[in-house]
């Protein structure tokens, strides 16, 4: 008879252990009209909960192209127009 070894294999869960994350995959999204344009950038879930991440929703931001990038930041003051 052949002695068996055990081996210690992790039990693997079908639950993912998501945690907050600084950067990740979102997404453009023209929601609007043929009469009115509306784009809206997703942030993904994961991001969004992270900690460090800076906005609240509803907050009023201010979007500004640079080159090819996007930047989005807080409002200096409410209802600031530029």
């Amino acid at each position: 008879m052949v002695a068996r070894q055990l081996l210690k294999v992790p039990i693997m869960s079908s639950e993912k252990r998501e945690e907050p994350m600084k950067s990740g995959k979102g997404r453009v999204v023209d929601r609007g009209t043929a009469k009115y344009s509306k784009i809206f950038v997703y942030v993904p879930r994961l991001v969004s909960a992270d900690s460090s991440f800076p906005f609240q929703s509803g907050e009023e931001v201010t979007v500004t192209i640079e080159g090819e990038r996007l930047i989005i930041e807080k409002r200096k003051e409410k209802g600031e127009n530029l």
